[in-house]
C-alpha cells in the first residue's frame, strides 16, 4: 500500500456514492479511485484500479456485492486490495457470505464519517475490520445449523497446525488482539505476531476475519456455546 489510501465505492445508489465520496475525499491520505453502480461494474474498476479498499454494497443489480467479493478476492492480482462490505443491519446472511468470499469486514450504511473513515484507514493497514461483538453475533447467527436442509460440512483444518497454533486461533475467534494473546500466553508480541502469519499461511486466509470465519465453520469454535479464551473446546 501507498501512503494514498485508494478507495473504491460500490453502491447503486447514486445518493449513498456521493455520500460516502464526500466524507473520505477531503481526508489526507485517502483518493476516490472510481465508482460503480453495480457489482459487474465494481470487478472491472477494481481490475483496472487496484485499489486499496473497495466500499462494497451487497444488494446491488447485474452482479451482487457477494459474488463480486468474491471475483475480487479470488485474484491473484489485486491479493493486496480489501473489500468492505456496506449493509444496512449487522446480523444479514448476505453479510455472512461475504465474510466467506474474502471481505475484510463489514460496515454499516448508517456509520458516522469518522466511523467510516478509521474503517478504511485500518482495512488499508492490513488489519481486519473486525467489531468482535457484531462479527460473532454474525456468525454464530449463520455459521450454526439454524437452515433448513443437511447441516453444512465443517471446514477441516490441516494437520500441519500446532497445538500452539490451534490456541492463538481459538483467541482470535474470540476477539483478541496479538498484544492480547501475548499476554494471555506469556510470549512476546512479536512471536505471537510470527504464529499468526503462520496461521494464515497454512489456513490460506486473508486475513483475521478469515481466521474467525475459519474457527467457526471449523467446529473449532461452537456457535452459541461459550468456552474459555485459550482453551481449546472438547471434541
Amino acid at each position: 500500500m501507498t501512503d494514498i489510501i485508494r478507495v473504491l465505492i460500490a453502491d447503486d445508489h447514486s445518493l449513498v456514492r456521493a455520500g460516502f465520496r464526500s466524507v473520505l475525499s477531503i481526508e489526507t491520505g485517502i483518493t476516490i479511485v472510481g465508482e460503480a453502480r453495480n457489482g459487474a461494474e465494481a470487478v472491472a474498476l477494481a481490475r483496472d484500479q487496484a485499489p486499496d479498499v473497495v466500499l462494497m454494497d451487497i444488494r446491488m443489480p447485474e452482479l451482487d456485492g457477494l459474488a463480486a467479493t468474491r471475483l475480487i478476492t479470488s485474484d491473484p492480482r489485486l491479493r493486496r486490495t480489501r473489500v468492505v462490505v456496506l449493509t444496512t443491519f449487522d446480523l444479514d446472511e448476505y453479510v455472512f457470505g461475504a465474510l466467506q468470499a474474502g471481505a475484510s469486514g463489514f460496515l454499516l450504511k448508517g456509520a458516522e464519517p469518522p466511523v467510516l473513515i478509521e474503517a478504511v484507514r485500518t482495512v488499508a493497514r492490513g488489519d481486519a475490520l473486525l467489531d468482535p461483538g457484531a462479527t460473532r453475533r454474525l456468525i454464530q447467527a449463520y455459521a450454526g445449523q439454524q437452515h433448513p436442509g443437511p447441516a453444512p460440512a465443517k471446514v477441516a483444518l490441516p494437520s500441519s497446525l500446532t497445538v500452539r497454533e490451534l490456541e492463538i486461533l481459538t483467541l482470535i475467534a474470540g476477539g483478541l488482539t496479538n498484544a492480547e494473546i501475548a499476554a494471555r500466553l506469556f510470549i512476546s508480541p512479536l512471536t505471537c505476531k510470527s504464529h499468526v502469519s503462520r496461521i494464515l499461511a497454512k489456513l490460506e486466509a486473508r486475513d483475521r476475519t478469515q481466521l474467525v470465519v475459519i474457527a467457526y465453520e471449523s467446529g473449532l469454535v461452537v456457535p452459541g456455546q461459550p468456552h474459555a479464551p485459550g482453551v481449546l473446546p472438547a471434541d
